[in-house]
């Protein structure tokens, strides 16, 4: 029977909560010779001020934040109700701009003009064009490149959240091993999943990766109308939002009994899931989570069809700073949640991937997905 899916809703993050990430946001930019952060709508955004505007808009929207001065979110005069209504907006200004006014001429005082900003990664490239025609002086650079670390340490209520979105997934899990596979399409499967997530309390499903016989061999496989045989190893990725932040999990189940070499690989890529969860600690360098998970299937001689980074850090979305990837040395610390998820790819045949995500404790690493990581056999 399908499990019933958990009631309990975080307390919500208060304007105290978003003042002191904008202070800490413009002290870490500040500290890396940074004059401030621009933020545009999107996760950063959401992260710093807990607005989210409702539609896509070529109007300006941008939140400026420098040591020394109070933030200020530029906002189109139509949309300021919105961002008013904001649970951060307390904790900063609100500067409209009406249609037919130019809004970069509105931003400009606020900034250096002789400064250098962090943007945040997906903000349009006509408003940075245009404030940098305005302030000729000023230069950008991304914030993933100058900042990677601001979202990346979690407080208690994040990892109250990301807990909470781990056990949905889990629950999501347990459930579709109840559905029959054989003789269904991978997109079957797939809307299942989704259904799954948003029954267990999603509010956003981001992907829900099906890839059954060879196209299990593709990491990123989109569900298509391939039919589900006997006989097949099937990779389930999925993963969404619940409580703003975000669940990703991995499991490799098989329709019928697995053959001898299906079972091996399957042992390999659970083992080096292992070997990576066990190099979690703090002040190790995120790249060791790689090298003890790719040890392990180097030495089982599949090393070659280990195609991806390790994991991935996750948060108020699914996919950001810090990677566990082959040259990656800042440290772990207290408070980061990664994937850890390593895998092999048979071209042509199949694949196997397990994935958890873990966050970083004061001493070693916990997981947020607790399902067996022991092959499933599925109808």
């Amino acid at each position: 029977m399908p499990t019933t899916p958990a009631s309990t809703t975080p307390a919500p993050f208060t304007a105290d909560d978003y003042r002191a990430r904008m202070a800490r946001a413009a002290e870490s930019a500040a500290d890396a010779g940074l004059a401030g952060v621009l933020i545009a709508p999107g996760p950063d955004l959401a992260y710093l001020t807990g607005y989210r505007p409702t539609a896509e808009t070529e109007r300006l929207t941008l939140l400026v934040v420098a040591a020394g001065q109070d933030p200020v979110l530029v906002v189109p005069t139509l949309e300021a109700s919105d961002a008013a209504r904001a649970a951060g907006a307390p904790a900063l200004t609100l500067r409209d701009w009406t249609d037919g006014k130019d809004p970069y001429g509105v931003t400009a005082p606020l900034l250096d003009p002789a400064g250098r900003f962090g943007v945040s990664d997906n903000a349009w490239a006509m408003h940075l064009l245009a404030l940098q025609q305005t302030l000729p002086g000023t230069s950008y650079v991304a914030l993933t490149e100058a900042l990677p670390m601001l979202r990346a340490v979690k407080d208690a209520r994040e990892l109250a959240r990301v807990e909470a979105a781990g056990a949905a997934a889990d629950a999501a899990y347990g459930d579709i091993l109840n559905v029959r596979f054989a003789g269904r399409r991978e997109s079957d499967v797939a809307a299942d999943l989704a259904a799954l997530l948003l029954r267990h309390g999603h509010s956003q499903v981001d992907f829900t990766v099906v890839g059954s016989g060879p196209n299990g061999a593709d990491p990123h496989h989109e569900a298509d109308e391939r039919v589900i045989e006997r006989g097949d190893m099937v990779v389930l990725d999925f993963g969404g939002l619940k409580h703003g932040y975000g669940s990703d999990t991995t499991r490799t189940v098989h329709v019928g009994e697995p053959t001898a070499e299906e079972r091996r690989v399957h042992d390999v890529v659970r083992e080096a899931q292992q070997a990576g969860f066990e190099a979690v600690r703090p002040g190790a360098g995120c790249q060791d989570v790689d090298r003890a998970a790719r040890a392990v299937i180097a030495a089982a001689g599949y090393g070659e069809y280990f195609i991806h980074r390790t994991g991935h850090g996750i948060g108020v979305t699914t996919h950001e700073p810090p990677y566990m990837i082959e040259g990656e040395e800042r440290p772990m610390v207290p408070g980061m949640c990664f994937s850890v998820e390593p895998g092999i790819y048979l071209p042509g045949r199949f694949g196997v991937r397990i994935e958890d995500i873990v966050t970083v404790t004061e001493t070693a690493g916990r997981r947020f997905n607790n399902t067996s990581r022991e092959m499933a056999i599925v109808d």
